[in-house]
């Protein structure tokens, strides 16, 4: 009797095992791991947190220079596990308070000082994602005002959690507007590569590359600034080309 061959698994079948492989290691397994880690730090009710100041800022009335700060903070209860939520807070020279905007989903969705400037969010202390500070932060004041005043989603009901438009949307159409911030929102940002201008291709809100966009539901991205990044879903993995490392959703920034 002659010998049986097998079938050999041509092209389609190799891409779709690497496809599935990638999937696993750059989109579930971290939030897998985020998922562990939220449960094993996760204590308390949320509407009881701590939201109190984390120290990032000096106070105002002794700080006469102009200041620019973008913050990101884990989320509220379970959607901490893969979001963060971005808000931005200014002060003019010679201003004794600061002035901190957030985009949300109760009442009118943009906040003005509804919280402390650099408080924790519902617990979660923010990381700093961009900050300037003097002549610097006074130049883009201007641009940051009129990018807030104009917001397009600044309607009631105009807020959706996901895919967008959302806090992070919010913060990444402002830095759009002063792209000399040279800076982006971390992959946990979910809702930051949300159409804000209407227009799924375009430039990147740092001006340093272009993004393809599917209605914040996926994307590329690929910029300087951003580096390489794949949104699927809300959720971004990618390459750190500016400063070597890794993107991960639900994890952040691993970086060399």
């Amino acid at each position: 009797m002659g010998s049986v061959s097998r079938p050999c698994l041509g092209p389609p079948v190799t891409f779709f095992r690497i496809a599935l492989l990638a999937l696993v290691a750059f989109f579930l397994v971290p939030i897998a791991i985020s998922a562990t880690l939220y449960w094993l730090r996760a204590s308390g009710d949320w509407r009881l947190a701590d939201r109190s100041s984390a120290g990032l800022l000096p106070p105002a009335d002794r700080h006469p220079g102009a200041v620019v700060r973008i913050f990101s903070a884990r989320t509220v209860s379970w959607r901490g596990i893969v979001a963060t939520h971005s808000w931005i807070v200014i002060k003019g020279r010679d201003e004794r308070s600061y002035r901190r905007f957030d985009y949300t989903a109760w009442g009118q969705p943009i906040w003005v000082d509804r919280f402390v400037p650099d408080g924790r969010w519902f617990g979660n202390p923010p990381d700093v994602v961009f900050a300037a500070d003097g002549p610097e932060a006074e130049a883009m004041l201007p641009r940051i005002r009129k990018a807030v005043a104009e917001y397009r989603f600044a309607r009631p009901g105009d807020y959706v959690v996901w895919p967008g438009p959302n806090s992070n949307t919010f913060v990444a159409a402002i830095m759009a507007a002063v792209p000399e911030m040279r800076a982006t929102l971390p992959t946990t940002a979910i809702g930051k590569d949300f159409p804000y201008d209407g227009r799924w291709i375009g430039r990147t809100p740092s001006g340093t590359g272009i993004r393809i966009n599917l209605g914040g539901y996926a994307g590329l991205t690929l910029g300087w600034v951003e580096g390489l990044e794949v949104n699927l879903l809300g959720g971004v993995a990618g390459i750190d080309l500016r400063r070597p490392g890794i993107k991960l959703p639900a994890l952040g920034r691993l970086g060399i």
